[in-house]
């Protein structure tokens, strides 16, 4: 048996050697982009953690977008909480668990920012709390976030990031799309812009709902936007589907995104497009 268990080969042992030092070397130090496939060491990302290949942007933090994206930023709504409508098995665990990792109440962060002269109500859905999906705290954010943007007389930008209606909330989850919708739609028609900002990945009924209901709809690069997933959608089609097939530059192509906007150009874009549709919304949307 000895025979057998021996390294015999140079390459043998080279594997073995690669093994080894993959097993000491610190989770997180090299990357694997999603998108084009390289590997990427971690201090390349920079501040943006964009990849320096193909500018994919990977998932990252409500909080850590926040301190490049703005100047200042006040939060609201951070004590509203869940009650676990339906008594979901192991839910409360879920949304402690989560809670500890983002330091959220839920999956989007709202409050007041503002990017050199411009004043505005801002929402960034965090990827890591449950996938970004929308509960009715999430709903309920939202809403109070356009309502107060109506009120105050204000634009209002929000990022999305979204697997979807979250499953352990049923009914209630989906109810929250029209719920906002109806938010959206009056800050609307009292005249006021609302942008929206794509990123990876953006799926269900946020896609469904308020990311396609901007006044312009902006999107990171290669970020995923649909509404079924690419599995769903081959079993009920019974067909294979493009692989680009929900990438931002074919939605880009096909008209339901207004532009591509690499996350160092975001904050100008932004300040811009602010400046420039300033009590315009209904112009945009008529």
């Amino acid at each position: 048996m000895q025979l057998f268990d021996e390294l015999k080969t140079l390459g043998q042992k080279h594997i073995k050697a690669n093994k080894q030092a993959q097993q000491n070397l610190p989770s997180g130090v090299w990357l694997a982009c999603p998108k084009c496939q390289q590997s990427v060491y971690h201090k390349d990302l920079g501040r943006y953690f964009t990849c320096p290949n193909c500018d994919y942007g990977f998932r990252i933090a409500s909080r850590d977008r926040v301190e490049w994206l703005t100047d200042s930023f006040t939060e609201m709504d951070q004590d509203i909480e869940t009650a676990d409508p339906l008594d979901f098995p192991d839910y409360g665990k879920k949304i402690a668990a989560a809670k500890r990792k983002t330091d959220l109440n839920d999956s989007i962060l709202t409050g007041v920012a503002k990017i050199g002269s411009q004043e505005f109500c801002l929402g960034i859905m965090d990827p890591n709390f449950i996938m970004g999906s929308m509960g009715t705290v999430t709903g309920e954010k939202v809403t109070r976030l356009f309502e107060y943007a109506t009120e105050h007389q204000q634009a209002v930008v929000l990022f999305t990031a979204s697997g979807g209606a979250r499953m352990q909330e049923g009914i209630f989850s989906l109810m929250q799309m029209s719920k906002v919708s109806s938010a959206v739609k009056a800050h609307s028609q009292a005249g006021l812009f609302y942008l929206s900002v794509i990123t990876d990945p953006t799926t269900g009924g946020v896609t469904a709902s308020f990311a396609m209901q901007g006044d312009i709809i902006l999107s990171e690069p290669h970020a995923l936007i649909g509404f079924a997933g690419k599995r769903v959608i081959e079993q009920t089609m019974h067909q294979k589907i493009p692989e680009n097939l929900q990438d931002a530059d074919n939605i880009l192509q096909h008209g339901f995104i207004d532009a591509i906007v690499k996350r160092p150009d975001e904050k100008a874009t932004i300040e811009w497009l602010l400046e420039m549709n300033q009590g315009k919304a209904g112009e945009l949307s008529s």
